[in-house]
């Protein structure tokens, strides 16, 4: 039986998982800075994506008028609201609507969007959304994020709003998780082999143990830049392009995006990098080519790897892989098996299903 935490945070996956299956339950999912909230929306998008469409709102920098406009209705000698097109609801498919940011909205934006808030019959303006609909599964689905409220970057939210809404809090990923992300988004070798070298830049502030991270976002620290999942997507764009930079503005941009005490650590990734037997010599020579000799660039061959192989490499590949420790060698495998488009070449290939017959207890 598994044993359950109250009060526990939850993962992206579990949080898109819950707001799916409850469509008549408001959530509203907290969590630090850059962890990748808004990211529940595409989750959610793709998993519903024969029956429903999605619609992206930044509630910080709306304005009426991007929610609804009254229109005359001279038949009448009434005036109705038309909502913008920006909620979809005109395309005649159930909607996912988040309101991204819901609690740092100004007060008359947050007003307005509150009906949409209701549990039995939400609505803009005088539109009622999902009337006449039963099945749960045809239902629009509304939700809200927002950041925590120890971090300090304006967050409020009224006492009637906080009882119709479930707060959710989001952890945010640990090295392993965000790695498994990583290798399925085209992230770059470099910002993956310094992730695993320093996986403390993905912890947080809520640790108390973690007063002394340079790394990581603190609400009790000024600070201009800091590492999240967020930044580092940032940050591996900018190392991409270090060869038509040079490295000192490289070095430059990275402090913009992680922070000083990340950039510099970050550098002698950069370096190894630049310092790696080439993919070419490796494929002609597996059982001769230069093997790195530190943990740094140990881990930017292996991330770099998993980007590159492909069915005609991977033979090669793991004949040059047995030569390096098992720690390595685990590592690669792994990290295969999670890039969703690689696996199933790695399972098909013969080289790698010996590897995982040999290596059973490593993995």
């Amino acid at each position: 039986m598994s044993v359950i935490n109250f009060g526990s945070t939850v993962s992206l996956k579990q949080a898109a998982t819950l707001i799916m299956t409850n469509p008549k339950v408001r959530f509203l999912v907290r969590g630090e800075p850059g962890i990748g909230k808004s990211t529940i929306l595409s989750m959610i998008a793709k998993k519903l994506a024969s029956t429903h469409v999605s619609a992206y709102m930044d509630v910080p920098n709306m304005d009426l008028g991007d929610i609804a406009m009254p229109v005359i209705d001279h038949e009448t000698r009434t005036t109705r609201y038309y909502p913008n097109a920006r909620f979809r609801l005109h395309e005649g498919k159930p909607v996912i609507i988040m309101l991204d940011e819901f609690t740092k909205g100004a007060e008359p934006i947050k007003n307005m969007l509150h009906p949409l808030l209701e549990i039995t019959a939400p609505r803009l303006g005088d539109l009622f959304i999902d009337e006449g609909v039963e099945d749960d599964d045809a239902r629009s689905i509304i939700f809200a994020t927002g950041n925590l409220l120890t971090d300090g970057v304006g967050d409020n939210m009224k006492a009637h709003t906080r009882n119709r809404i479930v707060e959710i809090v989001v952890a945010k990923p640990d090295y392993t998780q965000w790695l498994e992300w990583a290798v399925n988004n085209n992230i770059d070798p470099v910002i993956m082999a310094w992730v695993r070298q320093f996986p403390q830049a993905l912890a947080s502030y809520t640790d108390d143990s973690q007063g002394d991270n340079p790394y990581i976002y603190n609400p009790r620290k000024q600070q201009t830049a800091y590492v999240s999942p967020r930044s580092l997507a940032i940050a591996s764009n900018i190392v991409r392009s270090r060869e038509a930079n040079g490295p000192e503005a490289t070095i430059a941009a990275l402090k913009g995006a992680i922070g000083e005490s990340a950039a510099r650590d970050m550098q002698a990734f950069i370096d190894y990098q630049d310092q790696l037997p080439s993919w070419d010599s490796i494929l002609a020579g597996p059982k001769s080519a230069q093997i790195p000799t530190s943990a740094g660039a140990s881990a930017v061959l292996v991330f770099g790897a998993i980007q590159k192989v492909d069915k005609q490499s991977l033979t090669p590949f793991m004949q040059y892989m047995e030569r390096f420790d098992s720690e390595w060698q685990a590592c690669f495998a792994i990290n295969l098996c999670a890039n969703a488009s690689k696996q199933p070449m790695a399972f098909s290939n013969q080289a790698f299903a010996d590897w995982l017959e040999q290596n059973e207890d490593l993995l």
